[in-house]
Order: C-alpha cells, then structure tokens, then sequence
C-alpha cells in the first residue's frame, strides 16, 4: 500500500505536531500476564487517542493534491471525529462530524472544542455515516470515512514507533473498529520486515469483522451491542478486510466484562485510564495468556476517552442515582 520512504515521510509530519506516544514495559501487568507486556500508550496523544495521526496525514494530503473543499464531514463514536476536528482546524478546514443519539458526551464536548460543528443522528454508527454522506452531497462537503488510505498512513506511525522502540514482539493485539489501526500495523510490520503475529480484537456484541474474517467475505450485523463504542461497528470495509485477512493470524472477540477488568488492570497496574476499545487488546491478552506464557507481546493502548459516568456504571459498578 506504502513504502517505507512514504510511512516515514508520515511520521515526520506527525512528529511536527507532537512527539512519540511512550512505550512501555509494565512489570505488574507482566505477573498479571504471565508474559513480557509492551504497552504502546497512544492514550497520550493530544485528542487521547491515535486516530489524529491519520487526520494529520489525510488533511496533508488534500493540501499536496491541491484539492478545494468547502468543508469535510464524517460521522463517528468519538475519535475519528476528534483527530478531523483538531487536524482540521491546523489546516484551516472547517469540519462537521456526525454522531449517533446517545454517544459519550464527553467525546462530544471534545469534538466540538477543537472547533467540529456537531450533528446526532441515528440510532448507531452506521446510521450516522449514512446521514453524513447524504448531507456532503447536500453541502457539497467531502465525506471522510473512518478508513482511508490517507488515514492508514498516518495512523501506520504509531506502529512504526512502537516496533522501533520495543524490542522484537512475539506478538501485537490490536482492536478493530473501522480497521486502520491494525491496517496499520500490519503494514508496519510488513515494511520493517518482522514476523510478530497480529491479533485483531473485536466485541463479543459487535464482531462483524470476527465473522467476516472467519467467513471469507465481509458479513454484516444487524446490531453492535458493546460498551467500547470505538469497536461498534456492524458494516466491515472490505478494502480494510481483505488486509485484515491477509496480514493478521486471527480476530479473537472479547466481552464486555473482560474489556471492563482490563480497564481496572490498566488503572492498577499503569495508573492510565483507558476507554473501552483502548482496552480490549489487553483484555484478549489475558484470554489467551496461556498462548504467551514466557514470550514478549505488545498491546495498544489506543485511546483513553472513557465518560466518567460509563466508567463509574460499567467498570466500578457504581451506579448513580
């Protein structure tokens, strides 16, 4: 998809708006592990999440091919949303992001102080991204989806960082929403020419690439019934599956109550709040411990913007009158 001259032209315009998220080796989440853990911490970038590393790279792009837009739309759960309104704004880009009813409101919040004009729409994702592309037509704006070349790129960086600052992985787990994050990977690992195995990680409520995977071709759900809104997907992308199955070992589902104890594990054992996709590889780490016991896996922390309430109800049990 990319050369190595192309992922590295990428990182060095990342790295112009901020520097490499940390990786590290946590030593309580090994004794949990039974394994040697590198955390990749890309719940450090400035939205809170990695996705911003391709909304830099994809606004460049447009500005490279000397395309003129109007404005940009797209729809999100949160993160795609808050790495097109903060790269957006460097740009110069008005940008419009469409949520479903009910989304984080702090996520919400957040698009919208990086300067997003915000719509709720739709019961779901998938809804919202149908308005979305309704109303660029309408607008005359550019849909942006969630995947992208131009966003795979960008997004590639966080893997490059990491496989570059850790040693050699036995293997990486990393959560599947829309798929660039671990597009991403794979394609940074493949450049680099190593043979850590790639774990994709979905929901046990929302496992439409899980079953896509399985079955050869893209399968939709009629529903994606998760608490990690960044893994709430039911239409995978075919171009982001046929890379998926190409380059990844397997996609393992995870429940919501292992997302919610990988959480607790990673504020206990890190002190680093993670959201609840952020949290998911850790979580099918832990399912498959036994695979890894003795070896040296890498997890993506891939964003930490969890809702106070969601975490108090879903990950303390506490619920609020």
């Amino acid at each position: 998809m990319f050369s190595m001259q192309e992922l590295d032209a990428a990182l060095a315009l990342v790295h112009g708006a901020f520097g490499p998220t940390p990786a590290y080796a946590w030593p309580l989440l090994a004794a949990r592990a039974g394994c040697e853990v590198w955390v990749k911490h890309e719940n450090h970038t400035p939205t809170g999440a990695f996705k911003v590393r391709g909304g830099i790279t994809y606004f460049d792009r447009l500005a490279r091919r000397g395309t003129e837009v109007r404005g940009v739309i797209s729809a999100t759960r949160g993160n795609h949303g808050q790495s097109l309104a903060y790269a957006g704004a460097r740009a110069g880009v008005p940008v419009t992001i469409l949520v479903p009813r009910g989304n984080s409101t702090e996520k919400n919040a957040a698009m919208q102080a990086f300067g997003a004009r915000l719509i709720e729409h739709g019961a779901d994702f998938d809804e919202a991204r149908a308005e979305a592309k309704r109303l660029a037509g309408q607008e005359g704006l550019l849909f942006a989806p969630s995947f992208h070349a131009d966003l795979v790129v960008g997004v590639a960086t966080w893997a490059l960082e990491l496989f570059r600052a850790a040693p050699r992985l036995d293997a990486l787990y990393v959560p599947i929403g829309l798929g660039s994050g671990i597009c991403g990977a794979i394609l940074a690992r493949d450049l680099l020419g190593l043979s850590t195995e790639i774990v994709g990680v979905q929901s046990t409520g929302a496992p439409s690439y899980a079953l896509s995977f399985a079955a050869g071709h893209v399968v939709e759900t009629n529903s994606a019934d998760t608490k990690a809104d960044g893994m709430a997907t039911r239409q995978p992308d075919a171009e982001a599956l046929a890379i998926i199955r190409a380059g990844a070992s397997r996609v393992v589902t995870v429940s919501d109550d292992e997302v919610a104890e990988a959480i607790r594990a990673y504020w206990a054992d890190t002190h680093n709040l993670a959201e609840g996709a952020g949290a998911a590889p850790l979580a099918a780490l832990m399912q498959e411990r036994a695979r890894w016991a003795g070896k040296r896996v890498g997890v993506v922390l891939c964003g930490g913007n969890i809702d106070l309430a969601l975490f108090r109800s879903w990950v303390l049990g506490i619920n609020t009158p």
